[in-house]
């Protein structure tokens, strides 16, 4: 029974990262190299990765426009591929309704090798190929160099926060736990002592 309870909380810890890495902003610096406009469909494999159909780029619940942003690494590879997309006042809460802006932004700052455009873009989200998933920018900027990095307070703020709520539900859960289950349990446990013993009593056994 205690393997079982380490395997479902291993369960549980790995659905609760996924989420938070999923959920929480990442920072790429890369070079943006094109943009795109692609219709795509939307299946039940990969619709959750999308906004809903009332955020603003979403068309329907099944087809839609995707803006895409092609991105180089600083080494030269190919970079992550972003979709611009609003986010609505859905999960999760980045309240994106400026990707026609961020897309004119993106063809501002899009540059060749020769004359390269280093910038930092705020995303969320994976890529996933094979279910085609895309990260989703939600904020682009210049910076410095390809070298430029970035100290991720936002993050570090939330995870203290819920680590932070975490650590009160627990304790909360604890005192709950203490000052009335502890006591029914108590209580119910006496009654069925009073009870064993009343069933002993009147068929002459000793409790």
């Amino acid at each position: 029974m205690r393997k079982v309870k380490w395997v479902i909380r291993g369960v549980l810890a790995l659905i609760v990262a996924g989420l938070l890495h999923y959920n929480l902003p990442q920072h790429d610096v890369v070079r943006i190299t094109g943009l795109d406009n692609r219709q795509t469909t939307v299946s039940w494999v990969n619709k959750y990765f999308y906004a809903s159909p009332d955020s603003g780029t979403a068309e329907s619940a099944t087809n839609r426009y995707l803006r895409l942003i092609y991105t180089a690494n600083p080494d030269g590879s190919t970079g992550t591929v972003f979709r611009n997309e609003d986010t609505g006042w859905i999960w999760p809460p980045y309240f994106k309704y400026d990707s026609s802006s961020l897309q004119a932004a993106a063809a501002n700052y899009q540059s060749t090798e020769a004359t390269a455009k280093w910038v930092q873009i705020t995303h969320y989200g994976w890529r996933i190929p094979i279910l085609s998933i895309y990260p989703n920018a939600v904020r682009i900027a210049a910076v410095s160099g390809p070298d430029y990095t970035a100290f991720p307070w936002l993050n570090v703020i939330i995870l203290v926060l819920l680590a932070s709520a975490a650590l009160l539900a627990r304790r909360m859960w604890l005192q709950f736990w203490e000052r009335v289950v502890d006591p029914a349990l108590a209580d119910v446990q006496e009654a069925g002592d009073r009870t064993r013993g009343w069933f002993a009593r009147l068929f002459g056994r000793k409790s």
